[in-house]
């Protein structure tokens, strides 16, 4: 290439993106200026200011908080079109911006104009002659990358138009990764494009196998989609759910980048609002969490009486004995669990024990002093509050769950439904644990999500009662006017409550192959009336049976109609580490779709056999991959060694800064590594949807045996490095 060329066109774009970040630097002020009118208008005191002020403000904030994530990489691509459709070259980039004429200066990636720089190809350039894509650091240009798609229409225009580089692709995927998922909105690929501007409506799906671009291809879905329909989105919220929090840090940079900021993302363990857990059961004992016959487990115990709840009640009222017997008591909880969550019906249970026990009252005078003052004198007896909140209390998801470490309890509620071996998995895998975030697995979080939807939300007043005095609930006070109308026989209309299950407008599920059906349940409430996008690759999946899970997908997404698209074209691995995996997908018998990767680099992975020193062996296969990349390394070993290989690298003073965390995790090995680290020790499981310059694959074999799909999970393992894969065995 003609480094003075390269030069010159350099020179001439960073002239131009000089001209774009001064106008940025305008539009942000702009915007702060927009901000402070607001608060001003705020300050007018009466209810149309408070709404101009709320108004301005949300505008402002949105528009700076775009302002600000643009900077880096804020123009990446230029069209010159044939002179028949327009003279002027188009830029392409992460926001729009007009200059102070309000004549387009950059076009956002996401406009319709800007689709024919992803779409034009030399077999149908779309008026397109030259396509190139800027490379940035910062605010400063550091190269070009050229395609000529219409030497025809070159040679007429009779332009100077030279080609640079060696294609913004190959550039693309030879660049070092690090701990974060970057964009490719400069290099996005045709059949990427498609997927991407598909229509918001009902399901999309993106298929396909290993490195073909899933993830960041529907993570740019749905910043188009905030684009196209920004007040359907954004009023409705887009929810984003990943596997794990360590592919959630990979990814979090993405649509900031993009300028969006409006989605909410969530691990799967994070899925409950209030509620974070970080590792996983045992593959065996995830079996049985994830498995659609938990819900009905559950279902039956959020109906069980609470364990040490009173049995009876026995109160003198004037001249008469009045009594609640496990009979009455046992009619009166049939009636209540057939009328509504449980929760819905603390308001109601004062009232109901107290028509009981009126209906008693026989003597003189108890009946003449009648009805209310009855009630007044019930609800100022402690005796009665206490039986009432103990009999029917207010209860959260974890308490109910903890009912089920009660080896009676569970052994209750499952019969018929699970086996022994099956409770004393469950039993094994809480023993020992409390009911904090750190004492759940994430295997836990659909389990809580199902009861919280079995026994409904605790109404906001007995919450506020709840927080102030754990000890119990007034009932007195949350009897009101209109309860005591009730009670004296004058008309009463129950309250309603709604279980707030959040509901986006999209949702975009990653990884979608490994969803457990309790997880698809638990992703389905809260998107009842959302559009779908669905990322996954079934060859990759570690659920066990697919049919259960298929089933449990199905009713999520509740008949809607599907748009799929496949994806075929590999950018992540070299050819030599691909074909690799895809020899191990075949000998195994996997099912998998086997994309073509697009590059060489005459490295051939490295298998290591039989080693001596198994801790030697790794932390020299370690040692010589950290040399020879500038990225991440990722060193992939079985549930069971992660602690052992973590010491390994924590106590080599080699590692000491390349891989700080190494130490921590060995001390808590559920905790989830930085975004800081180089070098990181993961489960097959953690790996999904990452990717790394290097890989060290620690036992193997272990993995492969680790569960039913273990095949499946060494087949991912062997697919995210990009450069250099080592086994050690």
């Amino acid at each position: 290439m003609n480094d003075k060329l390269a030069e010159r066109e350099i020179a001439q774009e960073q002239g131009f993106v000089d001209r774009v970040y001064l106008q940025l630097g305008e539009s942000a002020r702009a915007a702060h200026e927009l901000a402070n009118e607001g608060r001003e208008r705020g300050a007018l005191g009466h209810e149309g200011g408070l709404v101009e002020r709320d108004a301005f403000a949300f505008q402002a904030a949105r528009r700076i908080a775009q302002l600000d994530a643009a900077h880096e990489g804020l123009v990446f691509g230029r069209l010159d079109l044939d002179p028949s459709v327009d003279t002027e070259p188009r830029y392409v980039g992460r926001i729009g911006l007009r200059d102070a004429q309000r004549d387009s200066l950059l076009i956002d990636w996401r406009a319709p104009a800007a689709a024919v720089f992803y779409q034009a190809t030399a077999v149908e350039p779309r008026s397109v002659i030259r396509r190139r894509v800027l490379r940035s650091e910062g605010q400063s240009v550091i190269g070009v990358e050229d395609e000529l798609l219409d030497a025809e229409a070159l040679e007429r225009s009779g332009a100077d138009l030279p080609i640079v580089g060696e294609g913004a692709l190959i550039a693309q995927l030879s660049r070092a990764r690090d701990r974060t998922m970057h964009s490719i909105v400069a290099t996005i690929q045709a059949e990427q494009d498609k997927a991407i501007r598909a229509p918001g409506k009902g399901v999309t799906t993106i298929s396909g196998g290993p490195g073909v671009g899933k993830t960041v291809v529907a993570l740019h879905r749905a910043a188009y989609l905030l684009y196209t329909e920004r007040r359907r989105y954004e009023s409705g919220g887009v929810l984003i759910v990943g596997p794990s929090g360590v592919f959630m840090r990979y990814i979090e940079r993405v649509l900031p980048s993009l300028g969006e900021t409006a989605v909410a993302l969530r691990s799967l363990g994070e899925v409950v609002d209030g509620v974070r857990a970080t590792w996983h059961n045992d593959p065996a004992v995830a079996d049985v969490k994830g498995s659609v016959r938990m819900a009905e487990v559950l279902r039956r115990a959020s109906r069980q009486q609470a364990p040490g709840s009173p049995r009876e009640f026995k109160v003198f009222y004037r001249d008469d004995s009045l009594r609640l017997d496990g009979k009455r008591l046992g009619e009166l909880r049939r009636q209540l669990m057939s009328q509504g969550r449980r929760n819905q019906q603390l308001r109601r249970v004062p009232q109901m024990l107290l028509d009981i026990l009126w209906r008693q009252v026989r003597g003189e005078r108890g009946r003449e002093r009648g009805r209310e003052v009855f009630n007044d004198e019930m609800l100022d007896n402690p005796a009665f509050l206490e039986f009432a909140a103990a009999w029917w209390p207010a209860l959260e998801a974890r308490e109910v769950l903890g009912w089920l470490r009660e080896p009676e309890f569970l052994a209750r509620v499952s019969e018929g439904i699970l086996t022994h071996d099956e409770q004393q998995l469950l039993l094994k895998s809480w023993a020992g644990r409390g009911l904090t975030d750190a004492d759940l697995a994430i295997e836990d979080i659909p389990l809580l999500d199902e009861l919280r939807y079995a026994i409904g939300d605790i109404p906001e007043q007995v919450a506020d009662e709840r927080d102030a005095d754990q000890s119990g609930i007034d009932i007195a006070e949350l009897m009101t006017a209109s309860d005591r109308e009730f009670s004296s026989g004058r008309g009463w209309r129950p309250p309603t409550y709604r279980i707030d299950d959040d509901p986006f407008a999209h949702i975009l599920i990653d990884e979608a192959q490994d969803l457990t059906p309790m997880q698809w349940r638990m992703v389905g409430r809260r998107g009842r009336t959302a559009s779908w996008t669905i990322v996954g690759d079934p060859a990759q999946s570690s659920w066990p049976v697919a049919e259960e899970a298929d089933a449990a997908r199905a009713k999520a997404l509740e008949g809607k109609p599907v748009h799929a698209f496949h994806l075929s074209t590999n950018y992540r691995n070299s050819a030599e580490i691909y074909d690799f995996a895809a020899a191990y997908a075949e000998r195994v018998g996997l099912n998998a779709d086997l994309p073509t990767a697009v590059r060489s680099t005459g490295v051939e992975p490295r298998v290591i056999e039989h080693a001596v020193d198994l801790e030697k062996a790794t932390r020299e296969a370690v040692g010589e991959i950290a040399s020879q990349v500038s990225g991440t390394v990722g060193v992939v070993v079985p549930v069971a060694r992660r602690s052992e290989v973590n010491s390994w690298l924590a106590s080599w003073s080699e590692f000491a800064d390349a891989a700080p965390s190494a130490a921590a995790s060995a001390a808590d090995p559920t905790s989830v590594p930085s975004g800081e680290d180089r070098i990181v020790v993961l489960t097959g499981l953690d790996t999904k949807g990452l990717e790394f310059d290097g890989i060290v694959v620690v036992s193997p074999d272990e993995i492969e045996r680790e569960s039913a799909t273990g095949r499946a999970t060494l087949y991912v393992v062997l697919t995210r490095a990009t450069q250099l894969l080592t086994t050690v065995s």
